[in-house]
């Protein structure tokens, strides 16, 4: 079982408009977006490529082949509602996400339970992040995506080095 999520690394802003693709709405800054994969304890075992920060979970996951890569290896991942359509097999899911709620369709008390048991599996991929974004160079980050992925994934390694000592 792994936990899988998105994030965005927030850069300094570019000129031109070629940057504007590096601005998502959501987060109100310029950044780059990567995915990661952690084990249940929170350690990072892989991050994506840099995309442009308004990229989407479920768009990074599908260009990164995500869905085959782990069901070769035979894991499950738990996901948040980011990922919600990307693994549509009713049958034999490999990616859980949570029930989401809409004005037509409310949750029931078993679907927020669900939801809840969920979000405490999921935490520790979120402390990963936040080990990774200890690093005080990436304050300093410009966007370009090939430099960042190399940096980022420098980074994961001294993270982990760090962490298990």
């Amino acid at each position: 079982m792994v936990l899988i999520d998105g994030t965005l690394i927030a850069t300094q802003r570019r000129t031109g408009k070629a940057d504007r693709r590096n601005y998502p709405g959501k987060h109100h800054h310029h950044g780059l977006h990567f995915l990661a994969l952690t084990d249940e304890r929170g350690r990072l075992i892989w991050i994506s490529a840099a995309r442009p920060g308004r990229t989407h979970d479920n768009t990074a996951a599908r260009h990164d082949h995500i869905l085959a890569h782990l069901r070769t290896a035979g894991l499950g991942a738990l996901a948040d509602l980011g990922f919600r359509g990307l693994d549509n097999d009713i049958f034999d899911p490999v990616i859980v996400t949570g029930f989401h709620a809409s004005r037509t369709h409310k949750l029931t008390p078993g679907e927020k339970t669900a939801n809840r048991v969920l979000a405490v599996g999921r935490a520790p991929v979120e402390h990963g992040f936040a080990h990774l974004k200890n690093w005080r160079i990436l304050t300093k980050l410009r966007a370009d995506p090939a430099r960042a992925t190399h940096l980022l994934r420098a980074l994961l390694v001294l993270t982990n080095l760090e962490i298990n000592r």
